[in-house]
């Protein structure tokens, strides 16, 4: 119930007379920020409020009106508005019609992309009734029968449609195809079984004799059953036709965007497709903003290096930069540091590629390279936009280098990515991009290293004894090691048989000293530059591999993976 909205119903229930906070507190763990549990059930189950107690608080919170107990009847012209698919993808049942427009029950009535949707599709204004979802579910099981389809089934249905001669097909027909009833339900259920499985990215990929399709959940790819070859060019096609990406091209890469809703839920898709010797290969990055919390206090930051942040974006000027390969949560960090400055009297500007979050009360700028607007060319318009803090997506060359340097040394706080392996080497990557030593010693203030690793499973969690030669590998005496335990995951339901769920940070980071400064003016090399970050304190991504070893949280061969 409302498990994407944790955060919300924290806020609400905090603005409650009579309810003690501490009890609210106590009961928001980590299990309700990573969003594995309703916040909104656990305060049910401590007996802090009734269920009914819950909708008519969420029904005034958003301004809807709720439904009180089960619907016995529905007016069969109301029922008929509104056709099965439309009610299992946006978890919604019709309940009346009236001069205001069509009453809908809502399995998530915050999520306001509902109403935009379906009064294009169904030509109707749309009110959202807060509900019980288990009444809507029961609703729409018993009037539209359940979706219960299953990849196999449509791949049956799929097989009779015969796709096999589309390799030289004109646009008109490669649209046909796109738009056949088997496919648009395959595409739709493989991306649907993504977001449930939280999976981070989409691979579909086309080879001489094979067309696979591949989740990446907890940074590990998952292949699913593989569809018949004959199916690739169809569903790639389909993919291009929602992403609004130009069908006929296939000798050039391409990027589109899709948003829609599954199960009720608002996501967003940023859609890739690349050139290959047997056809398209489209990579799909799920940006599920329900599955995301950007707040610094739910990254699973040590407290000093939580504080590093906060003092980095709290300075009047200087460059904040996170290094890391991709996918290692660089975004986010950045996303949730800006939230912490994002006040009424403070103007903040991003250039992204692409705007991945929308941010309430944030400029956000999408880069576009067919008209000239790079990170370097954005950046110099935004030193005229008289901002306080600004974020570049990433520093990928010298001219963006510069001007950020340039912005920082007039009074902004600049905050950036850089593809790096760890902290000290984010220093001679910009040297050797072509910025000046003694520009550089003068504008940075701090670096942060990260990587993602995955966590045990809390339901397999297991002890075990690692072998002499791993704990060697990891720099780790035996003999010194006293009662300290190891873990991994044996395989459960839960964890889909992997023994992880769920990924948290390795961090380092470098707060510049005068003496640091001197160090970068003089040259000194990346191994210089880490003694030094070492002698001042700084914990390395092996070694705080290591705490996350030893607090049970991760596995000895997730860390050495990753550091």
């Amino acid at each position: 119930m409302y498990i994407d909205h944790n955060s919300t119903i924290r806020e609400i229930f905090s603005q409650v007379e009579g309810v003690s906070q501490h009890g609210l507190d106590e009961l928001f763990d980590d299990d309700i920020r990573d969003g594995n549990k309703s916040y909104a059930e656990e305060i049910v189950r401590a007996g802090i409020a009734s269920r009914a107690d819950v909708f008519s608080l969420v029904g005034e919170y958003l301004g809807c009106e709720v439904q009180v107990g089960s619907v016995d009847e529905v007016e069969a012209e109301v029922l008929a508005l509104v056709n099965s698919d439309i009610a299992n993808q946006y978890a919604v049942f019709p309940l009346y019609l009236s001069e205001d427009g069509l009453h809908l029950l809502a399995a998530d009535p915050f999520n306001s992309s509902i109403i935009d949707d379906l009064t294009f599709s169904l030509n109707l204004d749309i009110n959202l009734v807060v509900c019980d979802p288990s009444e809507i579910d029961r609703l729409v099981e018993e009037h539209y029968g359940k979706d219960e389809s299953t990849l196999a089934d449509l791949l049956g249905d799929i097989s009779s449609e015969g796709f096999e001669n589309l390799d030289e097909a004109k646009e008109s027909e490669l649209i046909d195809a796109a738009n056949e009833t088997p496919v648009i339900r395959f595409v739709n259920l493989v991306l649907q079984q993504a977001v449930r499985a939280q999976a981070s990215d989409i691979h579909f990929e086309p080879f001489e004799d094979e067309f696979r399709i591949r989740y990446r959940v907890d940074g590990a790819l998952y292949e699913m059953s593989p569809p018949p070859k004959s199916l690739a060019l169809p569903v790639i096609s389909r993919v291009k036709v929602i992403s609004e990406l130009n069908i006929a091209e296939h000798r050039i890469p391409q990027d589109g965007r899709i948003k829609m809703t599954i199960a009720g839920r608002p996501v967003d898709l940023r859609v890739s497709t690349l050139p290959t010797q047997f056809g398209e290969s489209v990579v799909l990055r799920v940006l599920d903003q329900s599955a995301v919390n950007l707040d610094l206090d739910n990254l699973g930051l040590p407290e000093n290096i939580k504080e590093g942040i906060r003092a980095a974006v709290r300075r009047p000027n200087g460059i904040f930069i996170v290094t890391g390969p991709t996918g290692s949560g660089k975004t986010t960090t950045l996303y949730s540091a800006l939230r912490e400055v994002n006040v009424i009297d403070t103007k903040i500007l991003t250039a992204e590629d692409p705007v991945e979050y929308e941010i309430e009360g944030i400029m956000q700028v999408p880069v576009n390279h067919k008209v000239g607007l790079d990170f370097a060319r954005a950046l110099r318009a935004f030193l005229r936009q008289d901002p306080d803090k600004i974020m570049v997506g990433e520093i990928r060359d010298i001219e963006t280098a510069r001007i950020a340097v340039q912005a920082s040394l007039t009074g902004h706080v600049v905050l950036s990515t850089l593809h790096t392996n760890d902290a000290p080497g984010a220093i001679t990557r910009l040297i050797d991009m072509g910025l000046e030593p003694f520009l550089l010693s003068a504008s940075i203030e701090f670096v942060l290293g990260q990587r993602l690793v995955r966590k045990i499973c809390k339901e397999c969690k297991q002890e075990y004894k690692p072998k002499r030669d791993v704990l060697e590998t990891l720099g780790l005496n035996p003999q010194e090691l006293g009662d300290r335990k190891f873990y991994f995951g044996g395989g459960c339901p839960e964890c889909n048989k992997t023994g992880y769920r769920g990924r948290s940070g390795l961090f380092e980071m470098i707060s510049i000293t005068d003496s640091f400064r001197e160090l970068i003016n003089s040259g000194a090399a990346t191994l210089v530059l880490r003694q030094k970050a070492i002698e001042q304190g700084m914990r390395t991504l092996r070694e705080d591999g290591l705490r996350s070893i030893f607090d049970g949280e991760t596995t000895i061969e997730e860390v050495l993976k990753y550091t």
